[in-house]
């Protein structure tokens, strides 16, 4: 990777926590918002460079790419990197997960849940765990019903090596500004039900990417999962 390359990793990193910072100030919820760099489709030159620049939470996609990524950034970093799963979980994928990720934000059902909880090796931390919301009951997108949140949350709740942090959607494409605004705004009414009934360790409401970022800050998300926008275009 050219150092022009990684100075433009290291200014779109900068440019985005600015603009982070701006709209959690805007924001009438008051709170601070982690930026997740989804690296899927990226090497591992460019997390690197992201790495230098202060960045420890990641997003991967697909598991084997991201163990071997994993795997290999091991020996080159001393860092304490959060790795965050972000894409379907499927059954036959829960065993590396458990073992290799820090966080999944894509649970939908209680037998992921109950196979993550089985899977994760006791000399690791509890895995930090967000229920997938299909907020727009879109056919395109995982995620389970918005009433089926309090089922799934109690479940993982009683599940010991889980640790339930809060609520991730993926917005259904081409919709109005409105439309994104309602999306937004019952998934901050979910977020706020999960932490009165189960406090402070509800902390984490993941929403909104490189387009919808901006509103979804302003309704409340406090982390953003960003791509594009800190490592340009993917390789094909």
């Amino acid at each position: 990777m050219t150092t022009k390359v990684s100075e433009k990793i290291t200014n779109n990193l900068a440019e985005i926590r600015q603009q982070l910072q701006i709209l959690a100030e805007e924001s009438s919820h008051g709170q601070s918002v982690q930026l997740l760099a989804v690296s899927k489709k990226h090497p591992l030159e460019a997390i690197n460079a992201a790495i230098a620049a202060g960045q420890m939470h990641f997003g991967e996609n697909y598991v084997q790419e991201a163990v071997d990524k994993i795997n290999q950034l091991k020996g080159q970093i001393t860092e304490p990197v959060q790795w965050h799963f972000i894409g379907p979980v499927q059954s036959n994928k829960t065993k590396d997960i458990a073992q290799y990720f820090d966080w999944v934000q894509s649970v939908e059902r209680e037998k992921v849940a109950r196979r993550l909880n089985e899977q994760r090796p006791g000399n690791l931390d509890q895995l930090n765990v967000l229920l997938q919301v299909n907020i727009d009951d879109d056919d395109n997108k995982s995620g389970l019903a918005p009433e089926q949140v309090d089922a799934l949350a109690g479940y993982v709740m009683s599940c010991p090596k889980l640790k339930l942090r809060g609520l991730m959607t993926i917005l259904k494409a081409g919709t109005t500004k409105e439309q994104r605004a309602h999306s937004f705004q019952h998934m901050f009414r979910l977020y706020e039900r999960l932490q009165q009934t189960y406090g402070e360790q509800i902390d984490t409401l993941s929403m909104g990417m490189s387009a919808d970022m901006r509103q979804a800050v302003l309704e409340g998300a406090n982390m953003v999962r960003i791509g594009t926008a800190i490592f340009g275009e993917r390789e094909s």
